[in-house]
């Protein structure tokens, strides 16, 4: 069968926190690669994270690996020529995500914003981790909280053919499962398999796959959906549907930032709190660390969960890639573990709390922060000015 917009069923799925549980299973699979790693993602650093990853990599490259690494050229510009060149000095191919037009004094073109590791072509982690200690647990830092999915099977297959197409510049396709492939997975016991599919949203590549899957969510959703948004900020088809989507009954929850590592944006999305609880959802801020995590849960059924946030510059400035997984077992997992952290780890935005945080001030602050997310930061990503 063609893989790309159709649902896989030889797949099998693990739901990732971030910090050491993400990173344990990371350099796990590097250490047990055999051929193939593609590396993508918006952020790889040179600190302890980022050069103990870099560590299991060059050991794999020794053992005749492939690899090649793709990190966003605005995000990752920090990374030291040293570390570069020893990547590179040990086998290892590494660039920088480039723009459609770039010079010294501009930058022009969308961001990869994805996160993608895939290994020999059958397993994967796909999820909103960066590569960088804020990620990762370190000694006197919890990671921020993020999640991301461990994946094997046929899906795998699409996931590397698409981490190929970005790596030389190809136009994304569907691709044909043949049977030797399959057989590959038919290993994976049945009460383990799930239904998972890629989605992607690129600009360029007129795909707006994830964008239609939080719509298909709420316009099909019966009961409940569980939101967990790092920068929650919707645009006007979206907001159309939550708002549709609780009049005819359905508990929408959002969980968002409470401490922020991007505090324009949490005042845009701020500036939207009146509306979404005139339209009955329930806000919950996250307050134990940041949250940086991008993922939903409907009618404990299905997931999406990837690098897409949801407002305007990930649907329409970004490279970015989530998974759709239709499985009950791992959308009640984690639906368990969405309501734990709202109950022990989030303050509830009701309209009287959320009234008494608010003056004419600090509402000027929220709607100037929300006009300049939706318009302004947009024109900023296609435009970039680099420092010298």
């Amino acid at each position: 069968m063609n893989v790309g917009n159709h649902y896989t069923h030889l797949n099998k799925a693990i739901i990732l926190n971030g910090g050491n549980e993400f990173f344990t299973t990371l350099e796990k699979m590097i250490h047990e690669a055999q051929s193939l790693i593609h590396i993508q993602t918006y952020i790889f650093s040179d600190d302890e994270t980022g050069q103990k990853v870099a560590e299991a990599l060059i050991e794999a490259a020794h053992r005749k690996v492939e690899i090649y690494i793709i990190a966003d050229g605005i995000a990752s510009q920090s990374l030291s020529k040293y570390f570069i060149d020893r990547l590179t000095s040990n086998g290892i191919q590494f660039r920088f995500f480039e723009p459609l037009l770039k010079t010294k004094a501009c930058y022009l073109g969308r961001r990869l914003h994805q996160k993608i590791i895939c290994i020999d072509n059958q397993k994967a982690l796909v999820g909103g981790i960066n590569i960088a200690n804020r990620y990762n647990d370190l000694p006197k830092r919890k990671a921020w909280l993020d999640f991301a999915v461990c994946i094997e099977g046929e899906v795998v297959i699409a996931i590397n053919d698409f981490c190929h197409s970005i790596w030389y510049s190809l136009p994304y396709r569907d691709i044909e499962i043949n049977n030797d492939a399959k057989n590959t997975f038919e290993k994976i016991i049945i009460n383990e398999r799930c239904k998972i599919r890629i989605r992607r949203n690129d600009w360029i590549r007129h795909k707006n796959e994830i964008s239609i899957t939080y719509l298909e969510m709420l316009r099909n959703a019966q009961e409940e959906i569980i939101i967990l948004c790092s920068y929650f900020i919707p645009g006007k088809a979206i907001r159309r549907l939550l708002a549709s989507a609780a009049k005819r009954g359905v508990n929408i929850k959002v969980i968002t930032a409470g401490p922020s590592d991007v505090m324009i944006a949490k005042r845009a999305e701020r500036w939207l709190y009146d509306w979404l609880l005139r339209n009955n959802i329930e806000l919950y801020e996250y307050q134990k660390n940041i949250l940086h995590g991008k993922l939903a849960v409907a009618d404990q059924q299905q997931i999406t969960i990837g690098s897409y946030n949801i407002n305007n510059i990930s649907t329409y400035t970004s490279i970015e890639l989530n998974v759709d997984i239709d499985n009950a077992y791992l959308a009640k997992q984690l639906h368990q573990e969405l309501t734990a952290i709202i109950d022990e780890d989030c303050y509830k935005i009701t309209e009287q709390n959320h009234q008494l945080a608010k003056n004419a001030i600090i509402q000027f602050n929220r709607w100037f922060s929300y006009q300049f997310i939706s318009v302004v930061l947009k024109a900023v990503t296609f435009f970039f000015k680099r420092e010298h």
